[in-house]
């Protein structure tokens, strides 16, 4: 969402699923745009929240649905947060990704089908799941714990 335009109510998931792309470009910024609607990727080491260790719940920033908790989160130094799961698995959607010539697993907010990043699985990290969630910064909102 922009500065200019009101902040929308952040405790519960708007239904946007049936947005047009022209709306979408009024509800964000040319920046989240590019990575929520368009699957664009932030730069590494660049986002708000790449080091961030606040206690608190990760909304989806198109959206505001509930994705992640801190309590996830990890230190996989890739440049994106990471997360070893979401939420609840209803939460995201996981889709095939062969895009720049590799096989991947994008991620998407299951509410308004917005770009989140993609799921990476086998890579060793000392996690429960083995799993990395590498979410764009830019795709979230963290909401503090009180």
């Amino acid at each position: 969402m922009t500065d200019s335009q009101p902040d929308t109510d952040t405790t519960t998931p708007e239904n946007l699923a049936n947005l047009s792309e022209e709306e979408w470009r009024k509800r964000l910024t040319p920046a989240e745009y590019r990575v929520l609607r368009q699957a664009g990727t932030e730069a590494p080491f660049t986002g708000e929240y790449t080091d961030t260790k606040t206690v608190g719940v990760y909304r989806c920033r198109a959206c505001n649905a509930e994705l992640f908790r801190s309590e996830t989160k990890f230190d996989s130094h890739c440049g994106w947060p990471s997360f070893f799961s979401p939420l609840a698995g209803d939460r995201v959607i996981e889709r095939e990704d062969n895009s720049l010539g590799m096989k991947r697993v994008e991620v998407l907010c299951a509410n308004c089908k917005s770009h989140l990043g993609h799921v990476f699985a086998g890579e060793g990290y000392g996690t429960p799941t083995d799993l990395r969630y590498c979410i764009n910064s830019i795709s979230l909102r963290l909401e503090p714990a009180e």
